[in-house]
């Protein structure tokens, strides 16, 4: 069985405290406890499966003794009317289990499936989809697990994996130049390999990065398409790109033709619609 990270066996525990409550009194009031029975997660609508071994992961918290078969993959596509997983045990914990799990379930489902999208507009270009921090709080492990099962690659996890400059620390560093070298100081002296990326919003902006030197990588903000095209041409393969702001499905393809290696996305996970996921009991009887 897959072993989730600490802190994501956290945010499933209090998912289910604050779920359960002091007990589930509409299954404890219906089911003398001893009712077995079998039930199965199905899907509503197309998709791309993501979150199928956490779904197993919060069923077996609540109760070891239900059998959880996942009949599909993470990544597999899904149709409407598609069984996802197949489970068998006493059905008061699987009720119980039920909302905890589609939570989690159908949000990753959602996430995958958006970023599926991403990735087929870009599929025939150079250029590949970022996510961002823009995550629901203490569930980025997972949105970015899912980015990743949709085709989607990962941009920072947290604030120590890269160096990123934006409009505020320039500010505060009194400059481009100075924001640059700052960092670059401040990573030799810690001995640490993270990259260093710098956040610009026009062509003089970009010039100066350029003329400083030092960066890996440079964010294009909310810079129009044909200024965005001659900001590439002004890299000429120097450093990587990447577009950022305003970025939709409609403007997808658009923002690639202009030559960036990257194109981040906030939508791919801080307003995602959940899939339709569905548990259904098939029924039950009672034990002896």
């Amino acid at each position: 069985m897959q072993q989730w990270p600490e802190h994501v066996q956290r945010i499933v525990s209090l998912a289910l405290e604050e779920d359960l409550g002091s007990g589930d009194i509409t299954t404890n009031a219906i089911y003398s406890g001893k009712e077995t029975g079998s039930a199965v997660l199905v899907s509503r609508e197309d998709g791309v499966l993501a979150g199928i071994g956490l779904a197993k992961f919060i069923q077996n918290l609540v109760s070891e003794e239900v059998t959880f078969d996942a009949t599909l993959q993470d990544g597999n596509r899904l149709t409407p009317g598609m069984v996802v997983a197949r489970l068998h045990g006493p059905l008061a914990p699987i009720l119980s289990a039920e909302r905890t799990m589609l939570n989690f379930l159908q949000r990753m489902c959602g996430i995958a499936s958006q970023t599926d999208r991403y990735v087929h507009v870009l599929k025939s270009t150079g250029t590949r989809i970022l996510d961002t921090r823009k995550t629901a709080p203490g569930h980025r492990f997972l949105d970015k697990m899912a980015v990743r099962i949709g085709g989607g690659t990962n941009h920072r996890m947290r604030l120590d994996d890269r160096f990123l400059i934006k409009e505020n620390h320039i500010r505060m560093a009194g400059g481009i130049g100075k924001a640059i070298r700052f960092c670059s100081e401040y990573r030799g002296q810690h001995g640490l390999e993270a990259g260093l990326e710098i956040e610009v919003t026009n062509l003089e902006e970009l010039q100066e990065v350029l003329d400083c030197g030092g960066v890996d990588y440079v964010m294009l903000d909310n810079m129009p398409l044909d200024e965005m095209r001659r900001a590439v041409r002004l890299v000429d393969g120097r450093i990587r790109t990447e577009a950022s702001g305003n970025v939709t499905l409609d403007r997808l393809r658009d923002i690639a033709g202009t030559g960036v290696d990257f194109i981040s996305s906030g939508a791919l996970t801080h307003s995602v619609r959940a899939m339709d996921i569905s548990l259904l009991v098939d029924g039950g009887k009672a034990g002896s």
